[in-house]
């Protein structure tokens, strides 16, 4: 099973930018769909951004054309850089490996243990 370690928050304020990094260990890094959650208070935990083990992504209306999902293979790490930055994306952000069968195998996912990103002036 794949462990995550997410990094990079912290407090911005309005119109900023931020890289949040997610690095996994384990093996099979490439074979997992990778996707960034998060969850504000008193609000249900919601997807973000998707990027497929070949590079495809999908993102929420609410951040379409501010934050990217990028993922880096050889480095085992999977990255949300966010843009033009908001107070609604105030929230805790978490990064989540897809569970998936490869080679006849199934590899479970896993989730990190979050990092706080907080928008404001």
């Amino acid at each position: 099973q794949v462990q995550l370690v997410e990094s990079g928050g912290g407090l911005v304020q309005p119109g900023g930018s931020l890289r949040l990094s997610c690095a996994a260990s384990g093996s099979r890094f490439s074979i997992y769909a990778m996707d960034w959650y998060r969850q504000a208070p008193g609000k249900q935990r919601e997807l973000v951004a998707t990027i497929s083990s070949g590079g495809s992504t999908n993102y929420a209306d609410s951040v379409k054309g501010r934050f990217t999902i990028s993922r880096d293979n050889a480095k085992n790490t999977v990255y949300l850089q966010m843009n033009s930055l908001k107070p609604e994306d105030t929230a805790v952000y978490y990064c989540n490996a897809d569970g998936t069968y490869y080679s006849g195998r199934y590899y479970s996912g896993s989730w990190g243990q979050g990092t706080q990103v907080t928008v404001s002036s």
